[in-house]
């Protein structure tokens, strides 16, 4: 397992700990990307005459990835493009719930459009607060990050399984960007609706990608106005000929970014994804446990019992500086210092850490 580590030049000149904020990119898909951009400056237009079956190849392998259909999965830029063409699609004045201090790109969308917006709190009684939450003000939408991005809060997936079979008709919508490549996840039996992510942090995929999936009785209730050429089957279509996932698909499609989607995937696959997702699973233990002796977690964290590999730890202008200072690659987040741990880091970059921690 630790031979992964050749394929990721960057962590052989630091302690890399900041996937949360940008995944480090394998050299298979950077070699991949290479290989593709000189059968383009090759063959150009010819190149691209198969990037249609290309594309459907991509968005196979992603559904495939995610226990989804590929007619249920759209390629999209970002997560942002993909939410926004949700939210354009959805009736004005619906209620939504939405977490406080959920990220950016989750909230504004929303809070920026004619909706009547309500909010539950992010603590170590999430679940709780949602309930509450869902009495007291009866939304027709509940739009969350699965990992919280500020101290890695993961909403429990039972909860949401539970929360739709009390109520059928709420529609859930998340933001897997700090989730999805860390655990395996099947969208066909999750209970979420609508599942957006970027794929530059734990899918390692870089920039320009990412992925939606919409189940099929979700669509019945959106109304996406996103529209271009590839939107529909052919020039001599028409635009109202077009189907509903490719309403994400407007425009001609990249293969590039979509295709390093492909590689990373099929990277993590090849390596065996259990494995990198148990090994995941260790650290993160680990991490919670040694963190937690030294009093650097807040109960939002330490009170509940399942959570993602991110932390966020206490610490000041200074710490972060001193971690800097001895190679060590976080972020300054919300009121503390953002770690986080992916497959390819190990046990002795915790204990480097919690060495430089502790001094």
């Amino acid at each position: 397992m630790e031979d992964l580590r050749k394929h990721f030049p960057a962590l052989t000149s630091c302690i890399y700990l900041n996937t949360a904020s940008n995944g480090v990119i394998p050299k298979p898909v950077i070699e991949w990307r290479r290989q593709h951009d000189l059968d383009l400056m090759h063959h150009a237009s010819v190149f691209r005459d198969k990037h249609k079956i290309h594309i459907e190849q991509i968005r196979k392998t992603v559904a495939g990835f995610f226990d989804a259909s590929a007619e249920e999965t759209a390629l999209v830029p970002n997560f942002s493009f993909g939410i926004n063409t949700v939210l354009e699609g959805l009736p004005k004045g619906q209620k939504i719930l939405l977490l406080k201090n959920d990220y950016p790109s989750v909230n504004w969308p929303v809070e920026t459009r004619d909706f009547d917006v309500c909010y539950a709190k992010i603590d170590e009684k999430l679940e709780r607060n949602i309930e509450e939450a869902l009495a007291r003000h009866r939304p027709d939408i509940f739009m969350f990050s699965i990992v919280q991005w500020l101290n890695g809060i993961k909403i429990d997936f039972e909860f949401l399984k539970q929360l739709k079979s009390y109520h059928p008709n709420l529609l859930l919508i998340a933001d897997g960007t700090q989730y999805l490549g860390t655990e395996n996840f099947s969208f066909a039996e999750s209970a979420i609706d609508v599942l957006g992510a970027s794929a530059y942090k734990w899918l390692t995929a870089g920039y320009g990608n990412g992925l939606f999936m919409v189940k099929e009785a979700a669509r019945e209730r959106i109304f996406p106005k996103t529209i271009g050429f590839n939107s529909a089957e052919r020039f001599e279509s028409l635009a109202t000929e077009t189907a509903f996932m490719k309403h994400f698909e407007p425009g001609h499609q990249d293969t590039l970014n979509y295709g390093s989607l492909e590689q990373a995937l099929l990277f993590q696959k090849n390596l065996g994804r259990e494995d990198l997702y148990q090994k995941i699973a260790s650290l993160s233990a680990k991490a919670k446990e040694r963190f937690a002796e030294m009093d650097l977690l807040g109960n939002d964290t330490l009170l509940r019992e399942k959570h993602s590999s991110i932390y966020n730890l206490k610490g000041d202008q200074a710490l972060f500086q001193k971690l800097q200072h001895n190679n060590v690659i976080s972020s300054l987040r919300g009121s503390g210092i953002r770690v986080s741990f992916h497959y390819y880091n190990t046990e002795d970059e915790l204990e480097k850490l919690v060495e430089i921690l502790g001094r």
